[in-house]
């Protein structure tokens, strides 16, 4: 398989939406804050390239508002608004950083590395925004204009800066030596601040394993939906079941009578004195309209209802044994303790881990409703 870096993100952060934009190739109009942080990359790559004379301030407030695009804002407030944030980004990175002072070996480099063996192989493609050459070795640099910044754990362990130091590592295999003296860096543009790490060749192979796992899943056309912060710019809404009926307005679908349920389930759940045969008859009948809409929430006047499956797992004793006796650690969860299991599993190597993973089979099942209130 060939994909790219930023597919297997988006496959990471919602497996429905990597099938619709890799798969089903439904096109969404680019988000603003996607307009917006394609600028500032752009207006990056201006400032640094390399020349006679590096661009100054002046240089750069100009390539930024050719580029600039108020089209895509919803109003002339917030494209001001916006238009100001970029102006102050540009403002404080010189103030921070003298482009002068960096020695540049690519921008925006693109790449593409093997990963896997024999008949499990697969290209991962990408762009890196900056790679400089340091007083000890290299510094690749990836631009993020996000609004929060991450921990330092988080930066230690991304899985981006972990590709693109893959990448570097195929173009200059001279380096591997030197892994330790070289930087992985995520710089937050809205922050101004820099987070920094580097990697060890576990950390390399953890992430290729990670990947691999991930285009398994894909080929097997593993596609849920995952609910995250991250929904609130999604343009696949209107198609996707965890939102689909948000948009019944514009769907005409919506009877007075099933409108009517919801809001009534969601009253009766938030109650003190449910009616619990009434509330069950309810259910029943909002599971069983989902169902013939193949819709996973509803949307109410008072909140959302979500259709809920809870899967509870135990372990093959067998296999468990198998795997903790040669460690010396099957006594410890000898009746098969979930907690004590979950403990030690805590302390294991990433492969057992794995493996431990493997050993866990399907208990049951069980559907309910969760009500949002709002």
């Amino acid at each position: 398989m060939r994909i790219s870096y930023s597919a297997l993100d988006t496959y990471k952060s919602c497996p429905l939406k990597y099938k619709y934009q890799q798969i089903d190739r439904i096109k969404t109009p680019k988000s603003k804050e996607a307009v917006f942080g394609t600028i500032l990359h752009s207006t990056m790559k201006f400032i640094h390239t390399p020349g006679i004379l590096s661009p100054n301030l002046e240089q750069a407030m100009e390539f930024f508002s050719n580029s600039w695009n108020p089209a895509v804002f919803d109003s002339p407030e917030e494209e001001r608004a916006a238009f100001v944030q970029g102006v102050k980004i540009i403002q404080d990175y010189f103030r921070q950083n003298n482009p002068a002072d960096f020695n540049i070996v690519n921008l925006e480099s693109r790449f593409q590395i093997e990963i896997g063996e024999k008949e499990n192989k697969h290209i991962i493609s990408g762009i890196i925004d900056r790679i400089d050459r340091t007083v000890d070795g290299f510094e690749i640099i990836d631009y993020k204009t996000a609004k929060k910044m991450p921990t330092q754990d988080r930066v230690e362990g991304d899985m981006q800066l972990s590709v693109y130091l893959a990448a570097f590592l195929s173009y200059y295999p001279e380096e591997r030596k030197n892994l330790g003296k070289l930087k992985v860096s995520l710089y937050f543009l809205k922050h101004g601040m820099k987070l920094s790490a580097s990697r060890t060749e576990e950390q390399l192979k953890e992430n290729e394993a990670v990947f691999l796992e991930m285009i398994k899943l894909i080929e097997e056309g593993k596609f849920e939906p995952t609910i995250s912060p991250l929904c609130d710019w999604c343009g696949y809404q209107n198609i996707c079941p965890m939102w689909r009926h948000k948009f019944k307005e514009a769907r005409k679908i919506d009877t007075e009578e099933i409108a009517g349920l919801i809001d009534e389930y969601i009253d009766l759940k938030s109650a003190m004195s449910l009616t619990k045969d009434r509330l069950a008859k309810i259910q029943g009948d909002i599971v069983a309209y989902m169902g013939q809409e193949g819709v996973e929430r509803v949307f109410g006047s008072q909140g959302i209802i979500a259709r809920s499956l809870r899967v509870t797992y135990k372990y093959d004793e067998e296999k468990i044994q198998a795997i903790l006796e040669p460690l010396g650690r099957w006594q410890e969860v000898l009746k098969l303790d979930k907690t004590a299991l979950k403990n030690i599993t805590e302390l294991l190597p990433a492969p057992v881990k794995k493996e431990i993973e493997k050993a866990k089979i399907e208990d049951k099942k069980t559907s309910g409703l969760v009500v949002k209130k709002g």
